[in-house]
């Protein structure tokens, strides 16, 4: 097995090693249920058999909380402890560090995405049967989610990197997605060039399509652009902080 799996099956078991996952999931899901089901009139207001509002919901829960928890012990953390210095002197490449530890926190992102299956299942297949679902917006939709959870863990991922405290970690990625998820919703208040620009890097703007069934191969290489970039960058701190 290589480093670099290795590295990313550590820091996945991490998660389960701890309480950590278990509240994050357990919390999610009630937060997330208490959206979907009731806030507004929640699904029964709908009317119609679909989960779109999921898909409208579940990136701000992820930003608000969870990624911002999964991620900001990442670098931060090794580097608090001292264990970072001992990491990268081992024969490891630098790459190895940063893709091992993204794997590990990715996948545990889509662990909870993967989970919320349960909902469009249990309500449209079995116990239930609310009616007819199409499923073509489900897949969209969970494709976009996979998408935002790959980038807002590359985010989460560099600002790790960039702090020894775990604290501020999860400030500044709380900040940092809050931001760019928000950021459409000014850029149609502010108008004009400025409103273009801002509509262009927003997060909710990108995503909206998926939530109604459309895959837009713009929106995929913004995120995998996104991703690309945090983690070029997150590679460049490591790799800055071992030669000073």
């Amino acid at each position: 097995m290589s480093p670099m799996l290795i590295i990313a099956k550590r820091e996945f078991k991490s998660y389960f090693d701890s309480p950590l996952a278990y509240v994050v999931i357990c919390l999610s899901f009630l937060v997330l249920g208490a959206f979907f089901f009731l806030v507004g009139g929640g699904f029964w207001q709908v009317d119609r058999a679909t989960v779109s509002r999921m898909f409208e919901l579940a990136p701000l829960g992820l930003a608000f909380l969870v990624v911002p928890v999964i991620t900001m012990r990442l670098i931060a953390e090794e580097k608090r402890s001292g264990t970072l210095e001992m990491l990268i002197t081992l024969p490891v490449k630098d790459s190895d560090v940063i893709m091992g530890k993204y794997l590990g926190a990715f996948g545990m992102l889509m662990v909870l995405v993967l989970a919320t299956a349960a909902y469009p299942l249990v309500m449209f297949k079995w116990p239930w049967n609310l009616g007819p679902l199409d499923t073509g917006p489900v897949f969209a939709g969970y494709f976009g989610l996979t998408l935002f959870c790959a980038t807002a863990a590359a985010i989460g991922l560099l600002l790790s990197s960039l702090t020894e405290s775990q604290s501020i970690a999860f400030f500044l990625t709380v900040f940092t997605l809050i931001v760019l998820w928000f950021t459409g919703s000014l850029a149609r208040w502010v108008g004009g060039t400025v409103g273009s620009v801002l509509n262009f890097i927003a997060f909710d703007t990108r995503l909206a399509g998926f939530a109604r069934g459309l895959i837009d191969t713009r929106d995929v290489v913004f995120f995998l652009s996104v991703t690309a970039t945090c983690l070029v960058v997150s590679f460049r701190a490591l790799e800055r902080r071992k030669w000073a």
